[in-house]
């Protein structure tokens, strides 16, 4: 089966999707990637998959593959296999990826692999490697060949912020990001914490209207001159930028960053979440986790392993009490200055230790 990302990826917003057997995301929109594998990801999880990765070096790295495809853990149901590389599958490889999905749409296993490679063109797809995904598996174009696609791909998200933007509002981030695919999402991913605040209030409200909690956000109307106003917000420092300074160690930055974010009022509760996703992160990744199943952008991966040389085990283990102080102070339950702890927590994650933990 052949689809579009625009046509897969809603259906793949469905609770039940069947995960098992061959997958192909082909294209030269990185992003386009990483939705696909965050779409697919809770499928994994709820079905007890073992999800892991393998970069193929070389032709023989597809002997990995089928390896791992053909080991039972003790511990999970079935593997979820993220494959990436270009090289392409031999004559014996391809006749055990179609035995493969055969016997994943029979039912007699629940394996699921999914191959991430550049755009393929119509010669490539119609070369012999190709025919196992194409017959009896998913292959995903990835690719986007128009503005309406991207627009129509950045409305789902916005909608998963709680975002909704007007037709005139739209245009003006279109431009504002030069019609970039990961500009846009990163502009809407900054609004949807700049607005986080009136959100929480709409869902509150709705919540005290009906009695109870309701499965679907509230959205937030932005017009005009509503984002035209968030943009010129966002061009001073805010939480992702003080995550970029905490990881890269630049203690300086880390402190003017921090006494911008309290002079304009930025929520301490926003600053607190970005320094505990951050140090919560850099935990999983010196106990050994993969950055990408983390859910870490590539482009950050450096940042983060730079930050987890900078640390040791003894002080990451002091962390945690640290955040529980900030969450205190925040809610009034001791009398440290919130902001003083929220300092003293970005600059022990830049390296920069001003008191022995207590």
């Amino acid at each position: 089966m052949q689809d579009t990302f625009i046509q897969a990826y809603p259906k793949l917003q469905q609770s039940s999707v069947a995960v098992a057997g061959l997958w192909l995301a082909h294209g030269d929109e990185p992003l386009l990637s990483q939705w696909l594998i965050d779409a697919l990801r809770p499928h994994w999880r709820a079905q007890n998959y073992a999800i892991k990765r393998i970069e193929l070096i070389s032709v023989k790295s597809w002997q990995e593959v089928l390896s791992e495809l053909g080991s039972q853990s003790l511990f999970d149901d079935a593997s979820a296999l993220i494959v990436t590389g270009n090289h392409k599958p031999d004559k014996a490889v391809i006749t055990e990826l179609e035995r493969f999905a055969q016997d994943a749409q029979t039912g007699a296993h629940s394996h699921s692999l999914l191959w991430l490679t550049p755009k393929q063109d119509k010669r490539a797809q119609s070369s012999k490697w190709f025919a196992p995904f194409a017959q009896y598996g998913h292959v995903i174009d990835c690719n986007l060949y128009n503005e309406q696609q991207r627009q129509q791909l950045l409305q789902i998200q916005a909608q998963q912020f709680g975002l909704k933007l007007s037709q005139e509002a739209w245009q003006l981030l279109m431009s504002h990001t030069e019609h970039h695919l990961l500009s846009a999402y990163q502009t809407l991913w900054r609004l949807s914490y700049l607005f986080a605040p009136q959100l929480m209030a709409n869902n509150d409200a709705a919540t005290q209207e009906n009695g109870k909690s309701s499965a679907h956000l509230s959205q937030v109307a932005l017009d005009i001159n509503d984002l035209q106003a968030a943009l010129v917000s966002d061009a001073q420092f805010s939480v992702f930028d003080l995550s970029d300074a905490m990881l890269a160690g630049n203690s300086a930055q880390v402190a003017k960053i921090i006494f911008q974010l309290r002079a304009t009022d930025e929520p301490t509760t926003l600053v607190l979440w970005a320094i505990s996703k951050d140090m919560r992160q850099i935990i999983q990744l010196m106990d050994g986790q993969d950055p990408q199943a983390l859910g870490i952008w590539r482009s950050k991966q450096g940042l983060y392993q730079q930050a987890c040389r900078r640390q040791s085990k003894s002080q990451t283990t002091e962390w945690p009490a640290l955040l529980y102080r900030c969450d205190q102070a925040i809610k009034g339950l001791i009398r440290q200055p919130a902001w003083e702890l929220l300092l003293q927590a970005a600059l022990e994650l830049a390296g920069k230790r001003l008191f022995a933990m207590r």
